[in-house]
């Protein structure tokens, strides 16, 4: 189960950046805008539906406060994120600024670097979906809302390897090696994802700060670059359309199989 719901955000991350053969330099800004903030709805959803709220049903489940590890676990994710931001050179498309440290690193590597960076948080959170899962094993529940996540996060990576590959085309890139490197921006999540199953018996009592975590982390992409990213420029509305439809499903999704 937990290998076949990495391997599917693998796939849908793959599949995404196969747009980069089919619509080469074609595509606009709207389907841009459109990706980038369905995006942002899955992972808002999921981060509250999967994440924190599993979170506090788990710490109060211990005998403990749930709002303390998941107002604890957010603002730790948050700040890990900011971390990162800051410490690693990466360029957003959308804005084409550079942020991070100043850096002579190709264009097209800035660009992958940060859908890369943001990748991350997205392979812990259904890695310790799984995990969490795994130590209740006699709740089918768990396992069902595992997977709900995963196929969420997975129908969102479509767009997502889509908006690595064609910004990469666009920049003169050639169609397969766009699409190579769209594939290989989604590599992360598996690799995070069997970091934190591999670890669930040694991080069982802190299970709850790191969904928490995680659930801090996915949001911090949303809210500074995704949502950002999806309305700028004309067509805005094409972003907001974007982000309700991602919530939707993502939240239909947990609640009927979760």
């Amino acid at each position: 189960m937990t290998s076949l719901g990495l391997g599917f955000v693998f796939l849908m991350t793959s599949l995404g950046s196969s747009a980069a053969l089919v619509l080469g330099k074609r595509s606009g800004g709207v389907t841009q805008k459109i990706f980038l903030g369905f995006a942002a709805g899955v992972m808002i959803a999921a981060s509250v539906w999967s994440l924190l709220i599993p979170a506090i049903e788990e710490a109060e489940a211990a005998g403990h406060p749930g709002w303390i590890p998941a107002a604890g676990g957010l603002i730790i994710g948050i700040f890990f994120l900011y971390g990162l931001d800051r410490l690693i050179p990466h360029l957003h498309p959308a804005s084409n600024t550079l942020e991070g440290p100043a850096s002579t690193v190709k264009r097209t590597t800035l660009l992958v670097s940060a859908v890369t960076l943001h990748n991350i948080p997205e392979g812990m959170a259904v890695g310790l979906s799984f995990a969490l899962a795994a130590q209740h094993a006699e709740d089918a529940s768990l396992y069902a809302s595992a997977m709900a996540l995963a196929l969420g996060i997975g129908i969102q990576n479509f767009p997502e390897g889509a908006a690595v590959a064609l910004p990469l085309r666009q920049e003169g890139m050639s169609a397969g090696k766009a699409f190579l490197v769209g594939c290989l921006s989604g590599a992360v999540e598996p690799v995070f994802g069997a970091i934190a199953v591999l670890l669930a018996g040694v991080i069982a009592p802190v299970m709850p700060w790191l969904l928490s975590f995680a659930a801090g982390a996915m949001l911090y992409v949303v809210v500074e670059e995704l949502i950002p990213e999806a309305h700028l420029g004309e067509h805005s509305n094409a972003g907001t359309f974007g982000v309700m439809a991602g919530f939707l499903i993502m939240m239909t999704l947990d609640v009927a199989l979760g």
